[in-house]
């Protein structure tokens, strides 16, 4: 019995440390963003893999700092525009391959780089905002080191990330983790984007 215990420890080990050192950007995922938005898209997300690859060891706030200039490249457009919805949560395959999304769309990549770093989904929300700046909603990615700090807010209106007390242009009006309440299994809060959002991710919709 002991040995068999100790055969499943380390296997999970293994299992574990694999799936640590797995790249962000899989080789199939290379090859069908090739495919599909040619060779340009591909570098990006080659980029994308340096990226994440610098910053591994670092601390939260140098890999906040890298994944939110990363993605604030990209070019800000509606989701009409891109995908005729008024309202379409892209994974993050979609949003770089396209290299256009809205905030929703830099949220959502930013959130599931920081989670591949192995930054705790749970000090990361996506924040409902109204932007008194351009007085309409708007949604950025808020990261609280501990669940009593200040937040920080990493924002692709603005590219630098402040503390929220710093964002007097921001007004919140709700946070949301999709992955704390399926961890705890409330489903009555469930997120309809958010489960959709879920479907795309499983399935790697590009």
């Amino acid at each position: 019995m002991f040995k068999l215990k100790v055969l499943l420890i380390l296997s999970l080990l293994f299992a574990y440390t694999t799936l640590a050192d797995a790249p962000y950007v899989e080789d199939s995922l290379l090859e069908k963003i090739n495919n599909k938005y040619k060779i340009y898209a591909k570098k990006r997300f080659i980029l994308l893999q340096d990226t994440l690859d610098s910053v591994r060891d670092k601390t939260d706030i140098e890999k906040l700092e890298a994944i939110n200039d990363f993605y604030n490249e990209v070019r800000y457009s509606s989701d009409m525009k891109v995908y005729g919805k008024s309202d379409y949560w892209a994974t993050p395959w979609e949003f770089l391959g396209k290299d256009r999304g809205d905030c929703e769309d830099y949220v959502i990549s930013k959130y599931f780089a920081l989670k591949y770093l192995g930054v705790d989904y749970k000090k990361l929300f996506f924040t409902y905002v109204r932007s008194t700046k351009f007085k309409e909603p708007h949604m950025v990615l808020t990261y609280f080191e501990t669940p009593k700090s200040e937040p920080l807010v990493l924002d692709n209106y603005n590219r630098k990330i402040f503390p929220a007390s710093q964002r007097k242009d921001l007004t919140p009006i709700y946070n949301f983790n999709g992955d704390i309440l399926d961890e705890i299994g409330d489903n009555e809060k469930s997120h309809k984007k958010w489960d959709e959002l879920k479907l795309n991710m499983q399935r790697k919709k590009i």
